[in-house]
Formats: C-alpha cells, structure tokens, sequence
C-alpha cells in the first residue's frame, strides 16, 4: 500500500518549486530578451530555410558568414546533412543576395531544401489565435468534468481541481521552455501549441480515469474516509496510469532520438507533457479533492504547522 494522500504535503511542495523556478525564468527571460519565451518566426515573422551545402561547412562558420553579411541575429541547426536557419524577414531580392555571399564566403554550393516567409501581422494573429486555443480548451474542458460528475456533490470541485493540475503542467512545461530559450537558444513555434494541447488532453485524460474510479469508490461507500477513499482508488488506478504513460513515453523518445529535426522540440514538448501529466493526474488534482473535502487548505503550504 502507497500512502499518495499522506504525502500530499510533499507533493505540492514539489509543484510549487517547479512551478516558482518557471516563472522565475519567465521573468529573467523577459527581462534578458524582452519577451517570456524565445518566439520562433511562426510568432515574430521571419524567413525560415532549409539549405544543403556542398562541401559541407561547420555550423560555426556559417553562422559567422551569416552574422558577417548583415544578420546577427540568424540562428542554425543542424540537420542530417543540411542547416535550418531561421532569420529576419526578407525580400526575394535579398535572399538572392544572401545565398550569392554565402556561397562566396563560405566557398560552397548551396540548394535550397526548403524557403519560407511568414509575415509579422499573420504572426501576430497565430499568437493569439494559440492563446485562445489553450483558454477555449481549457474551459471546455471543465465544464465537460463539471458534467460529467454531476451526480456528485459539488461536482464544480472537480472540474476546478482538474484545470488547477492543467494549469500547473502548462506552468511547468512553459517554465522549462523559457530556461531553454535563454540557455540554449531554443525558440517556440506552433508546433510547440500543438505539443501543448496534445499535453493537454492527455492529463486530463488520465485525471478523469482516476476522478472516475474515486466517484465509483465514493458511491460505493467501501470507505467512510474520503481521503482513503481517494488513496485507494488511486492504487487501483496506478497501474493503468503509469503503463499508459511508459508505454507513449518510449514511443516518444524513439522519435525524439530518430526523428527529424522539424518535430524535435514538437516531441519534446510531449515527453515533458507525458511526465508531469502523470505526476500532476495521481499527485495534485487528486489531493485536491482532498484538501478541497477535508478544508486542509494549509496542506498546501508544506512549511505550515499542521492543526488538531
């Protein structure tokens, strides 16, 4: 037997340093580089290319013949045999240019796998087209929990403390995409909403497997204690849960390790998703409930001294 109710204390304590250290990033982020996550060109506008040279070059060197010939602020990466690079938007007339003096200062032949260009208004609305996205999912998906547990008492409990556990993995996986973003380089595009929806579902799902199998436990009055009640049902349901989660979880690392470049972050997203969506489904919207039932509202304050 596994005691989740009676470490709640510690489980909440772990949330809140992650989710403290996510907003700290968030803040150094913006204040380093004026926004709180690295955007890709996908929400700032831009030009994004896929080129391959012959002879090869070192990333090094092209992203200083890049920086030589005007644009500082390119970013490479490598891929199989060929280099992403993301930059400002530019003209035809200026790419023609910049692929000539590549070609010159690099002494390579380049072929341009790929060539794109997002402009900054259509930009601008994919950011806020991808904020509604999340809110409108995130409310519907509360009222679904609302109805769907309206046969018990205050079932806008439940619905609450699943959008609290959805909130604190988006919170935690945005966090960690800030650190990225200002220790290495890495910038979100739309693929990374799309990651973040698909997280999304994916603990909500295992939350309202668990909220099920607590409200059948609960009907079925096999304990009088609903903190119990919680504890084992989340036993019973431990099992699904973690092969769920290992199962999309190696699946996902084999992309993550073979996939291409294009989806890398997109996979990383959901590795990151699987983790704590697991962990926030059986150690935080579950204890809630509890902390909600039994008003043991200093339960989430791990340092406060416990009443009688």
């Amino acid at each position: 037997m596994i005691d989740f109710v009676g470490k709640k204390r510690w489980f909440f304590f772990i949330s809140e340093i992650l989710v403290v250290i996510g907003i700290v990033s968030l803040v150094i982020s913006q204040i380093q580089l004026g926004t709180p996550l690295r955007l890709g060109i996908d929400f700032t506008g831009g030009t994004y290319t896929r080129l391959h040279f012959s002879p090869q070059v070192e990333q090094e060197q092209l992203r200083q013949a890049l920086s030589n010939l005007g644009h500082p602020e390119a970013t490479t990466q490598p891929s199989e045999d060929d280099f992403l690079i993301r930059l400002t938007e530019i003209s035809p007339q200026e790419w023609e240019d910049l692929t000539r003096g590549l070609e010159t200062s690099l002494g390579s032949q380049i072929t341009v796998r790929s060539h794109d260009t997002i402009s900054a208004h259509v930009a601008t609305e994919t950011a806020r087209n991808a904020f509604i996205a999340v809110i409108i999912a995130a409310v519907a998906m509360m009222f679904y929990i609302v109805w769907a547990f309206r046969r018990m008492p205050s079932p806008f409990r439940w619905g609450t403390c699943a959008i609290i556990a959805l909130i604190h993995d988006v919170l935690i996986i945005v966090g960690i995409f800030s650190i990225l973003g200002w220790l290495a380089g890495v910038a979100i595009d739309a693929l990374f909403i799309t990651g973040l929806l698909a997280v999304v579902g994916y603990s909500i799902n295992n939350t309202v497997v668990i909220f099920d199998r607590i409200r059948e436990n609960v009907s079925r009055h096999i304990k009088p204690d609903f903190a119990e009640t919680v504890n084992d049902s989340l036993i019973e349901t431990l099992g699904r849960c973690l092969n769920t989660a290992l199962t999309t979880f190696f699946v996902l690392l084999a992309l993550f390790l073979f996939g291409g470049a294009t989806i890398h972050y997109f996979v990383l997203v959901l590795l990151f998703g699987v983790i704590i969506g697991t962990y926030s489904s059986i150690c935080i919207s579950s204890q809630l409930l509890v902390v909600w039932e039994k008003k043991e509202w200093r339960a989430l304050l791990p340092f406060a001294k416990r009443t009688a």
